[in-house]
């Protein structure tokens, strides 16, 4: 798959062609099956459509060079998915089920799988589909598990570009008791205030800082760095707890980094980056350098206006990791 053609297609936007269902109904979940991707047969009426109860989970299975497909992370996914059900109300997936429908679905989609440093991509999704549009004070009690596979090459193909972050200091991005859901919901709130400053002053995404404390972006944890330090949020319920996040904090003190997890301000973000660096956590593009803030229409650089060498350096151990170069002396993966 290394010359394959849609290698510069967008992130996600290429299905590989099974696809593991199952479904939950009468307060039980059936068996799954693996099946062509085709339509989701709905109901129009059905609970996800009308009051948002969805939530997904994204992760990477890697082809390594001994030819095993490596799923990194699955179990840390898994138990978030079956926290973001429990949180929306929606019936709970089997973990071991789920486990199954992954494990499934990547060894039957694994001749899609590109070569590094690409992998394919896997979105579970959980939706709820009681037919009735009045149940708005009522949770599904029935709901479809499915498990996606999407084929995706080198997120930087074109080479990597510091990114421009519009610093919101008033809106919040989501709900503050499901910021660490990852439902659909919260993406589509921060998508106008995106959108918005994209339009206005030419911005990557919009770092939500509520009153002042910084917390995330729309779609990806935040950290500063500089030599031997890294400074992040600490968790709690207002934003996604990112599994590239936990897993670079983890590796940081191996290779020389002190990890504080900690609130703090705008003040003290803008006085860190006069020197030092900013970066975006995620699974699409592990860790992408931030070279501009942009804070009341004002521009501000961040250390040299370009990537910085420990973010640089951060992002290459954790791709070497997934990519199989270094040993996984945390069992991390899951072989397929």
């Amino acid at each position: 798959m290394a010359n394959h053609p849609a290698q510069s297609a967008p992130f996600g936007s290429i299905l590989a062609g099974q696809m593991a269902v199952a479904e939950y109904h009468h307060g039980a979940w059936g068996a799954f099956d693996v099946r062509p991707v085709a339509p989701l047969s709905l109901s129009p009426a059905a609970h996800v459509l009308h009051y948002g109860s969805t939530c997904f989970e994204g992760m990477k299975a890697f082809r390594h060079a001994d030819g095993s497909m490596q799923i990194f992370r699955m179990d840390l996914h898994i138990k978030r998915l079956r926290q973001s059900a429990r949180s929306l109300v929606l019936p709970v997936p089997d973990a071991a089920q789920l486990r199954d429908m992954l494990l499934a679905a990547v060894d039957q989609n694994r001749a899609e799988a590109p070569d590094a440093p690409g992998a394919l991509y896997l979105r579970p999704m959980l939706i709820g589909t009681t037919p009735n549009i009045g149940a708005a004070a009522t949770p599904s009690t029935s709901a479809m598990l499915v498990v996606l596979c999407s084929p995706v090459w080198d997120y930087f193909a074109g080479g990597a570009k510091p990114l421009r972050i519009y610093v919101e200091e008033h809106a919040t991005r989501c709900a503050g008791h499901l910021g660490m859901v990852k439902t659909g919901g919260n993406y589509a709130a921060a998508l106008g205030p995106t959108l918005a400053a994209r339009n206005d002053y030419g911005a990557d995404q919009v770092l939500f800082c509520p009153g002042g404390e910084v917390q995330e972006t729309g779609a990806a944890n935040f950290l500063l760095i500089r030599e031997g330090h890294i400074l992040t949020r600490s968790l709690d319920p207002s934003f996604l707890h990112g599994v590239t996040r936990d897993s670079l904090l983890q590796m940081a003190p191996d290779l020389g980094y002190q990890v504080e997890e900690r609130v703090f301000t705008v003040d003290e973000m803008l006085d860190w980056v006069k020197t030092g660096e900013a970066a975006l956590s995620g699974t699409a593009a592990v860790l992408s350098g931030v070279g501009t803030l942009v804070r009341n229409g004002h521009e501000i650089r961040v250390g040299d206006g370009g990537i910085g060498p420990n973010t640089q350096r951060l992002r290459a151990a954790l791709v070497a990791l997934q990519q199989g170069l270094t040993p996984d002396t945390r069992g991390w993966f899951t072989r397929v």
